[in-house]
């Protein structure tokens, strides 16, 4: 059994929530268990310094296991994955920020690419809830739509590596601006106008400190709000390098599918359409219609029998994805959702719906059940 000290997996363990490994002492004899609570900080740092140790091995099956796991699961993990994510992105200051951003990018990459469509789903199902949260959520899902993205046009795994951290991080200067001007209807203040276009100068300084030394993830986050015509800020180039300009638009995207105070959220079809009328002649923007389609899983859609559902997995064509039926022709929920075939005529898609338009909404834990079903 091979051992690594423990201080080096600190990111991973926080207080109030089960151990994710069993601990070891020096000697290799086990201490905690996997599933016990450390309930203070201090008692984590107090492991730490005692110089105990985890497992190797459970730490790689662990990091295996999206690719193997029964699909029921994957729900359960989607939420882990992205609440662990989410907390490094809040803690940039952390000592161990940089090596923590590509320990948790790992599990969450492996569902991305064990289903494609579930991570589609946890794109445009966002809950919206705690405001707290809302700009370490959005950056999460803009990694999600980069990486698809960047797969599609064909991209290297090192570049495809790149480009999720990238995207992770790109916004890491105003994570908590973002979910103050969520909550608000009018427009930013001077002071925020300012942090706005200072952020992606400030993001690349924040990551330089933290130990990031690839000069093109530093480039991308300074010039993801760049535009070819020379529009943007925070320098007016340009020319921003193409992972710039890959951020900039998964940026745009998942940004129009968030709600926020006085604005609700836009049509995913619409979402895709204006992303690629920004520049069609642009492989990122084409690329990004292509992949996210006009009826993307986690789309509310009415179809021609009168049904409402939710497209949980794209289809043959773009046009024809799997749905699950929620409402009858009568808008009455069914006691359990049902499996609709777009291609046949009956169950056709007519249009697309808003949340606020859905008769029977399901809370996103249960929506993302039906897509693994």
């Amino acid at each position: 059994m091979q051992h690594m000290p423990l201080a080096q997996f600190r990111h991973r363990i926080a207080a109030g929530q089960p151990l994710p490994f069993n601990v070891y002492q020096p000697d290799a004899r086990l201490l905690l268990a996997r599933g016990q609570v450390l309930h203070t900080p201090q008692q984590i740092q107090t492991l730490c310094e005692r110089g105990t140790l985890v497992d190797v091995a459970e730490l790689r099956d662990q990091l295996a296991l999206p690719a193997t796991a029964p699909r029921v699961l994957l729900p359960r993990m989607w939420r882990a994955a992205m609440a662990r994510v989410e907390e490094v992105l809040r803690d940039p200051q952390a000592p161990s920020f940089r090596s923590a951003v590509d320990e948790a990018a790992v599990p969450l990459q492996a569902l991305i690419d064990r289903d494609p469509d579930l991570a589609i789903f946890q794109v445009l199902r966002q809950d919206g809830g705690d405001r707290t949260r809302l700009g370490a959520e959005h950056s999460v899902r803009a990694a999600v739509i980069a990486q698809l993205v960047a797969r599609r046009l064909g991209w290297p795994e090192p570049d495809l590596q790149r480009a999720f951290k990238a995207a992770l991080t790109m916004n890491i200067a105003m994570l908590e601006l973002h979910g103050v001007l969520a909550s608000r209807s009018g427009p930013p203040d001077a002071a925020q106008q300012r942090q706005i276009r200072e952020h992606p100068t400030r993001g690349r300084e924040m990551l330089e400190l933290a130990g990031v030394v690839d000069a093109d993830w530093l480039r991308a986050v300074a010039e993801h709000h760049e535009e070819h015509d020379g529009s943007g800020y925070p320098s007016g180039t340009r020319q921003p390098s193409e992972l710039a300009t890959l951020l900039h638009r998964a940026d745009q995207y998942t940004a129009k599918l968030s709600s926020r105070c006085g604005r609700e959220a836009m049509a995913a079809d619409r979402a895709a359409r204006e992303i690629f009328m920004l520049d069609p002649e642009n492989p990122i923007c084409a690329a990004l219609a292509k992949e996210l389609g006009i009826y993307p899983p986690g789309c509310f859609v009415v179809m021609a029998c009168g049904e409402t559902g939710v497209v949980i997995a794209r289809g043959a064509t773009v046009m024809t994805p799997l749905v699950a039926a929620m409402t009858d022709v009568y808008g009455r929920p069914y006691p359990e959702p049902v499996r609709r075939d777009s291609r046949e005529p009956t169950y056709a898609i007519t249009g697309v719906l808003g949340s606020r338009q859905m008769r029977a909404p399901l809370a996103p834990e249960k929506l993302m059940a039906l897509a693994v079903d």
